[in-house]
């Protein structure tokens, strides 16, 4: 028996139009590749932010640092075209190095100007604004402004980028992201505890931290465009969250269990592929003390390789097929309920989607793409912008 697709497509249509149930979202890495500029998407995934930095160092002699350290990666069998592992295997060198001593033949000097480059080049690369025109990011915005909610929609996003933030302030849309003042906002960990702020306010939780994210005389601000200093993100690393059991980034985390938490609370996943252990954990443990909540992950493209199949995200299908209230929708199949089936076709037999203009593939609607789903948001709310409109 395959999964119906119109029923669930009914199901998402009354989930969306709620305002009295906890209704959040997270924003993963997939989605600013939605927004294409000239065909190529406005921010580089993490392939895109390696090719960056190789590139920069394509003409270095072989005895430069970052050459050198391509070849100690290759040595360890490590990948070198994955930003995470070469930022892990600097930092765990920088753990011995600590003390003035050489760890193969690098220097604890230069082991700090190889982090401290490659986290730079990764904070440049997603500075940018959103382009002229509709996109996804202004769709979302205007499907939160569109609803006066009882319960305020809360966003989680491990995204750096202020393409969010850019959205949802030209749709006049305030939101609450932590931090307090006028100057230089400071991060105010009571107000995120209590949580006490209008509800027609949205929340936004940046797990990850943020470009604008400063940290002055040991607090963390968010702070104005030209502002000195590196900005307080957790960069991709397998040793990330060694760093992260500090304020603000450990109650950013708690704000996604405590949204979790609440009763019949969903939450939305996009752009996601649930390679990051600690939100794995953070989401399935919440799941399993609150059974009357919901997660929908809607993944991007296929659930299994063409011909080969091997599992595209073999992580999300095991923990969906654990947690009955975590469901999974690829292109052609989805885990719902911890069954594992194929979609149904789209057979729209009463015409109720009649109007909505749904990516599809292979006769079934296709979520993954997060231009796809911020459409359907669109449509629920008869918003139909022109193709220049902001």
């Amino acid at each position: 028996m395959n999964h119906d697709q119109i029923r669930h497509l009914r199901s998402l249509r009354l989930l969306l139009s709620q305002d009295k149930s906890p209704l959040g979202f997270l924003l993963a890495a997939g989605c600013p590749l939605s927004v294409r500029v000239t065909g190529a998407p406005l921010l580089p995934d993490m392939a895109g932010l390696t090719k960056i930095i190789n590139d920069t160092h394509a003409t270095d002699t072989p005895t430069t640092p970052y050459k050198r350290l391509i070849e100690e990666l290759k040595k360890a069998d490590r990948d070198t075209s994955n930003l995470e592992d070469v930022l892990t295997y600097i930092r765990s060198m920088k753990e011995v190095s600590t003390g003035g001593g050489t760890v193969r033949g690098f220097t604890e000097s230069e082991l700090n100007n190889l982090e401290t480059e490659i986290c730079n080049t990764i904070a440049s690369a997603v500075t940018k604004d959103l382009p002229d025109g509709d996109n996804s990011y202004r769709r979302l915005a205007r499907w939160v402004s569109s609803i006066d909610r009882i319960v305020p929609v809360e966003i989680f996003t491990t995204n750096y980028d202020l393409l969010l933030e850019q959205a949802l302030e030209e749709q006049n849309v305030p939101f609450f992201d932590g931090f307090s003042g006028s100057r230089y906002p400071f991060f105010d960990i009571h107000s995120v505890e209590e949580n006490e702020l209008p509800n027609y306010w949205a929340r936004v939780w940046k797990l990850h931290g943020s470009v604008n994210w400063k940290t002055m005389s040991g607090r963390v601000y968010r702070v104005s465009k030209g502002i000195a200093g590196s900005p307080e993100l957790i960069y991709p690393s397998k040793l990330k969250y060694d760093q992260s059991r500090k304020m603000p980034f450990l109650a950013m985390s708690d704000r996604l269990t405590s949204f979790l938490l609440k009763p019949h609370a969903v939450l939305f996943v996009c752009g996601y592929s649930f390679g990051d252990e600690h939100i794995n954990d953070t989401i399935i443990n919440a799941l399993k003390v609150n059974q009357s909540a919901n997660v929908v992950a809607l993944m991007y493209g296929k659930m299994k390789k063409d011909d080969s199949g091997t599992l595209v995200t073999p992580e999300a299908v095991k923990r969906a097929l654990e947690r009955p209230n975590l469901s999974i929708w690829h292109d052609e199949e989805a885990v719902i309920g911890a069954q594992r089936r194929e979609w149904s076709k789209f057979i729209d037999e009463k015409n109720e989607f009649v109007n909505f203009n749904f990516k599809k593939v292979d006769d079934r609607v296709s979520f993954g793409d997060f231009a796809s789903f911020t459409s359907f948001l669109s449509e629920l709310i008869g918003d139909h912008p022109d193709a220049d409109k902001k």
